[in-house]
């Protein structure tokens, strides 16, 4: 149905409901029917729990590393370069609508939610330098796999127009054919389904103290006199369930009428249990071990740093050189591709764990991977003297060396 069919329909529906005769309003039964689907969009998913905190741990995770734009020393180190443009978008403002932080965590939940996340970089038409990053508004982009073409059509940031593969920057989740990303929900309705209706039933039982659940009968002692038709137990059923609905706790039965229980209480259908077993599934979809998420597991120190570990190298890493990767293919020119790179600072994650801080710090100055003075610097300290100079551990000695002896007298 086109949309001008769509606007007819609607217009009609209204008129004949104006010129409709008005009626008196039905008693609002409003029964239960179990577990619906979800209307699946940009923002139901985040209404459970276990999404919202997952997605906001990935997002902010991958915000909170600095992305650094690095260039070639004649060392063949690495350095950043500041003097770039490319430095002022990555580090300071991608675009005037938001910050470093907020641009990057909305791209991440982009790639989550939605399977793609578009980036759109502008250019300065004299000097060819990058002025702005732009991502692309949910739904606004279509994408041409086979023409290798991106359709853009978004009115809030004032782009539309059809772009080349090259000039797009697309971020792609989990993806099947390496051309298109797919949302992880897409994956895990079925137990995001089963999790929401686990929060509307939660939700339904706390509304009306428990509604039960049963039928109503009649008393088959005595036969043709003071037996109840088909219709009028009917009638005695819905009016049943609108008291129980209501918050009713204690109701009558008129005449013979009898009412047999036929609901299972939360320890029979292991209510909770089920609801857990939800938060483990969503957390194996999206990576992120349950600790994360303050899933009520036994943690000890040791657990903790294990699935800390995992965390860095099975679940933010790869999604870190995902992003890495992207930017340098499609923002460094083919004949630069050695000596310019993007890299994420990975030292910020240790930013709070102060005891991991100072090991790792310990454990580089003593392999002489780090200078005193180098991390000095990172620490925003002034250099001393000496600082400079690569330290190694002397703690190590050959076997067949003789252990020396002191000979002061």
């Amino acid at each position: 149905m086109s949309l001008i069919q769509s606007i007819h329909k609607y217009l009609g529906l209204a008129q004949a409901r104006q010129q409709a005769p008005q009626q008196a309003p039905a008693t609002p039964a409003t029964p239960r029917q179990g577990g619906t689907p979800m209307l699946w969009g940009c923002s139901q998913p985040m209404a459970i729990s276990t999404v919202f905190r997952c997605v906001r741990l990935l997002s902010e995770s991958v915000a909170n590393l600095p992305l650094r734009y690095l260039t070639l020393r004649p060392d063949g180190t690495y350095q950043p370069d500041t003097s770039s443009a490319l430095h002022r978008l990555l580090c300071y403002e991608p675009c005037p609508q938001y910050s470093t932080f907020d641009f990057w965590a909305q791209a991440v939940q982009q790639m989550l939610l939605d399977g793609n996340a578009y980036i759109i970089p502008s250019y300065d038409h004299l000097t060819l330098q990058p002025t702005r990053l732009t991502l692309c508004q949910r739904g606004t982009v279509s994408h041409d796999t086979l023409g290798r073409k991106y359709y853009v059509a978004d009115m809030i940031n004032g782009i539309s127009g059809q772009y080349p593969e090259a000039e797009v920057i697309h971020l792609k989740n989990l993806s099947l054919d390496g051309l298109d990303g797919l949302s992880t929900l897409s994956f895990a309705r079925l137990t995001a389904d089963i999790a929401t209706t686990g929060d509307r039933e939660t939700l339904n039982r706390f509304a009306n103290g428990g509604n039960v659940r049963g039928m109503v009968t009649n008393n088959n002692s005595v036969r043709g006199y003071g037996e109840y038709q088909d219709n009028e137990l009917a009638g005695v059923a819905t009016d049943l369930d609108t008291l129980f609905q209501s918050g009713q706790r204690i109701v009558s039965l008129p005449g013979d009428a009898q009412f047999k229980q036929i609901s299972l209480s939360s320890t029979d259908m292991q209510f909770l249990e089920s609801r857990k077993f939800t938060v483990r599934e969503i957390c194996r979809f999206f990576g992120v071990h349950p600790s994360f998420v303050f899933d009520d597991t036994s943690n000890n120190y040791k657990s903790a740093e294990m699935a800390n570990v995992a965390f860095l190298s099975n679940t933010l890493n790869p999604l870190l050189r995902k992003i890495e990767c992207e930017l340098q293919r499609k923002l460094i020119a083919p004949q630069l591709c050695h000596q310019r790179r993007f890299e994420f600072d990975r030292r910020s994650l240790y930013a709070a764990d102060l005891d991991s801080r100072v090991r790792y710090q310990n454990q580089t100055i003593a392999a002489g991977i780090y200078t005193v003075n180098d991390w000095r610097r990172v620490e925003n300290m002034p250099p001393v003297s000496g600082g400079d100079t690569p330290l190694v551990s002397a703690n190590l000695r050959n076997l067949n060396q003789p252990t020396p002896t002191n000979n002061a007298q």
